[in-house]
């Protein structure tokens, strides 16, 4: 093609100068309608060639290339359908006669394949929240200045828009859909551009998160509080704070704390901004900010074990259940000095020392204050041992002891210490002198040495001892044996303190009645004081009498309090002294009115009784010499009378009838002379003459008399036991009957002088013993309630007493009318359970027993009484009535 262009243009040159001056024809210009020089295939271009000034005349044209020149003599030329194929560069040149115009300049024409649009958002996120604006613009690349109309599909549906571009203001969640659009040039139209899909979401609520993410830190310390959006990264946002002194920088999505204080502690929240569009406040995070912390350092131990360690804790704060409690690293101290480098919280060490620890954290490191100093100890190998002197492991108040430490081997000088949970600590010396021991000296006491030369080394800890310090002053307890006299018969005291072996020694009196004070006086027996053994016997005791002790140990001498009183009775005794009955029988109807009369050659009196439910008291109806009893159950009990000048009577029994429709017995108070006659019997409350009446001895019939009356008219030591009778089915309470033997010494024979009186005494003898023996074993084989009396190896007297007793292996029963009664009154403090342990109990009077023998076996062991009263009746023991009296 460029050979030929030269050929031409060689050819117009030529024909220039063949015309000399002849004017020459203008030069045409080729055009193109549309006036594009880029098109699409398949668009429709005409090319067309214009001469300027020469309208009207008839040129034919020619074309380049050459391909075109169909026809040769059209000005114009138009390309349906274009392909790649017809863009190039066309020129044309015109002839009119035969002279032809120079070619024109050449128009280049640009075909290329359609092209496809694309759709883009402005601004351009894919994902926007509800109610911002959005605009999605249709873009051709290369179809600049066309004159493009467009169209646009929204999901499935076409909108009608003919812009570039679509507009969505206050989006909506239906406004997440795809969008898609096309351009239009004449007929022409692009491809359908690819799908872009908007996603219209409700704004996402921020999370404030801390960095470092602890809730809890502590004045000093360094944190930032930042504002997450989740989703939203990218997207330019502001930001809104609570509380409000956050707002600077307003925009800012986080806030850095450095030296936090107390007040910078609270609740934070943020919010998101993007166009004109807020997300909800997020949730409160809460941050404390609180004092600087203490580390604390914990011992397993505080003295390294022989050939061992100790293991020491350090932790911040250990209580919190913060996960930045893990955070920690811990700085460790020996005697001030740096002694670890950074490590756990846990180390093991085998060396004595003054030990502290302090925690950090962070970056830069944030320090706690440091630990309290904790020392460890190396242990030597002595072992001390607490010791108390004397060694008693339970003192009373106002006793003095010594506690005592005690280190064996070598030469080494100590210093020491000591621990206990008493409320008085002892000093730090090796001995501790309490004197005038109270309960607040009460605990476990254990020691330690601390060598002088070196004072991380200490010996291990002794075994702790136990002192007890009872502020209770103990009252020993008294027991008589036996506490129905035979006259004559020797009298066993016992005292018993709760902890026996330690150290007492005793101290025996008799009680003096003193009626001014309603009390009595004690003198001291003869060879009654400080005595090691823990019983006193008094020989030939012939009357009523009461009896006290108490107890002393230690140096200077802590002494107990007095005992209760305990009486020895007799039922027979010729004193200064004497009491009498009206009516004169044992046994008394509910309400009767007594009369119980002391007589004897005095000014004042006392009637005094000791109940079935173990009461000591005073009659409270005295007038004179006499006291006056409006019986009732409770009256029921043994009777005495005591002078001011301190004689005692002899002892009575009173038993008040409880079954207000039976019988009771008619029988004498006081001991029956033998060879004396007696009359017993039984009498109702509204008939004191019956018939047709049972009577019993030891639980054996005896006599049906139609007359009502059992007559003996010369008592003998046989007829002496338990008697009740019977009446119409009803049964009265059954009363001991004693006989009085008249010795040989009273009926003027001189047993000494005739072997005679020897035999029939010893016969005598013998045969009492027997009697009593059977008469024992009736009364156990009784079924109702009896008096037993008192049997002793030296005074076994068959006829000296009213009433039985036994001695203090045995157990005082005494006659009541209380056919149920089970309770049991005891004379002895030591028992036997039924496991056969011995039992001690407090007991501090004499006790007597009332049993209902009827449900008793043969060989059960006594119940022990629980009451027991002072000898004014104004103290008690286990909750009886305080002051009673009668």
């Amino acid at each position: 093609m460029g050979h030929s262009l030269l050929c031409m243009m060689g050819f117009f040159l030529l024909s220039t100068v063949i015309r000399g001056n002849a004017e020459a024809p203008p030069k045409p210009t080729v055009t193109l309608q549309p006036s594009w020089t880029q098109i699409y295939s398949g668009e429709t271009v005409t090319v067309r060639c214009e001469i300027q000034g020469g309208e009207g005349a008839q040129w034919t044209y020619e074309w380049r290339p050459a391909k075109l020149n169909t026809p040769p003599t059209s000005n114009e030329y138009r390309i349906i359908r274009a392909a790649e194929s017809d863009g190039g560069g066309y020129s044309c040149r015109g002839r009119r006669s035969s002279s032809w115009t120079e070619w024109s300049d050449i128009t280049l024409l640009k075909v290329t394949a359609p092209p496809k649009p694309t759709v883009t958002l402005q601004p351009s996120r894919t994902q926007i929240y509800s109610g911002e604006t959005v605009t999605v613009r249709c873009e051709i690349q290369g179809g600049e200045g066309a004159q493009w109309t467009y169209e646009w599909r929204r999901g499935q549906a076409s909108i009608r828009p003919t812009s570039s571009e679509y507009r969505i203001i206050r989006a909506a969640e239906s406004d997440g859909v795809g969008y898609s659009c096309r351009g239009r040039r004449g007929s022409f139209y692009t491809q359908w551009s690819d799908i872009t899909t908007l996603r219209v979401t409700v704004p996402t609520k921020p999370t404030v998160t801390l960095q470092p993410s602890w809730t809890q830190i502590y004045s000093g310390e360094t944190v930032t509080v930042r504002c997450e959006i989740q989703g939203g990264e990218g997207a330019q946002w502001t930001y809104g704070w609570r509380p409000a002194k956050l707002n600077t920088p307003p925009t800012s999505n986080e806030y850095r704390i450095i030296r936090a204080a107390e007040s910078d502690g609270g609740g934070y929240s943020c919010r998101g901004r993007r166009s004109s569009s807020w997300t909800e406040w997020s949730d409160i995070t809460l941050l404390k900010v609180t004092a600087k912390p203490k580390a604390e350092l914990r011992a397993d131990r505080t003295a390294v074990p022989v050939g061992g360690s100790v293991t020491l804790t350090c932790s911040v704060n250990p209580s919190s259940s913060s996960s930045s409690s893990s955070r920690w690293k811990y700085y460790w101290y020996r005697d001030g000095k740096s002694f670890q480098p950074v490590t756990n919280g846990q180390i093991s060490v085998s060396e004595g020392g003054l030990y502290s620890c302090r925690g950090g954290r962070g970056e830069p490191v944030y320090y706690t204050e440091d630990s309290e100093s904790v020392r460890i100890d190396t242990t030597a190998s002595n072992r001390p041992v607490v010791t108390l002197y004397p060694n008693w492991s339970e003192i009373y108040r106002g006793e003095t002891i010594t506690v005592r430490c005690e280190i064996h081997g070598g030469d080494t000088e100590w210093d020491y210490e000591w621990e206990t949970n008493s409320i008085r600590k002892p000093p730090n010396q090796n001995e501790y002198r309490i004197r005038s021991a109270s309960s607040s000296n009460s605990g476990n006491y254990r020691c330690k040495g601390r060598m002088k030369s070196s004072q991380h080394k200490t010996t291990e800890w002794s075994d702790s001892v136990t002192l007890t310090v009872s502020d209770n002053k103990p009252r020993p307890v008294l027991t008589v044996s036996p506490s129905w006299l035979s006259p004559g018969a020797s009298v066993t005291l016992n005292c018993q303190v709760e902890h026996p072996s330690a150290g007492w020694s005793f101290y025996w009196y008799k009680a003096v009645p003193d009626l001014s004070e309603k009390s009595s006086s004690y003198e001291l027996l003869p060879d009654g004081s400080g005595t090691a053994q823990d019983s006193y016997i008094i020989h030939g005791q012939t009357h009523t009498a009461g009896y006290v002790c108490r107890a002393g140990r230690g140096d200077p001498e802590y002494h107990t309090d007095h005992s209760q009183p305990k009486f020895v009775w007799s039922a027979d005794v010729h004193s200064a002294a004497s009491l009498t009955v009206s009516p004169d029988r044992v046994q008394h109807f509910t309400s009767d009115s007594v009369s119980l009369t002391c007589e004897g050659n005095f000014t004042e009196w006392r009637v005094r009784k000791f109940s079935e439910d173990g009461r000591l008291s005073d009659c409270r109806r005295m007038t004179g010499s006499t006291c006056n009893i409006d019986t009732s159950e409770s009256d029921t009990g043994v009777y005495w009378c005591e002078s001011g000048s301190g004689e005692f009577s002899s002892a009575v029994n009173i038993t008040v009838q409880n079954d207000g429709n039976g019988p009771i017995l008619v029988s004498p108070v006081h001991p029956v002379t033998e060879g004396a006659s007696v009359s017993l019997s039984c009498s109702l409350k509204t008939q004191k003459i019956l018939s047709n009446v049972f009577f019993y001895h030891n639980d054996k019939l005896i006599q049906n008399d139609p007359r009502g009356e059992l007559k003996i008219s010369a008592v003998s030591k046989s007829d002496e036991g338990f008697y009740k009778c019977q009446y119409s089915g009803r049964e009265s309470a059954q009363s001991w009957m004693s006989v009085k033997v008249i010795s040989a010494a009273v009926s003027g024979a001189d047993s000494s002088s005739s072997p005679v009186w020897l035999m029939v005494g010893l016969v005598c003898g013998v045969s009492l013993i027997i009697i009593l023996l059977l008469l024992l074993y009736r009364c156990r084989q009784s079924k109702y309630s009896c008096f037993t009396r008192s049997i002793q190896s030296e005074s076994h007297s068959p006829g000296s007493s009213t009433n039985h007793g036994v001695n203090q292996d045995e157990t005082h029963v005494y006659d009541s009318p209380q056919h149920g009664t089970a309770d049991v009154y005891e004379s002895v403090t030591q028992v036997k359970n039924r496991n056969g342990s011995d039992e001690y109990e407090n007991v501090t009077s004499s006790i007597i027993e009332f049993k209902d023998l009827r449900r008793k076996r043969e060989h059960d062991t006594p119940e022990q009484s629980a009451v027991y009263y002072n000898e004014d009746g104004t103290h008690r023991y286990r909750g009886v009535s305080e002051g009673y009296s009668f």
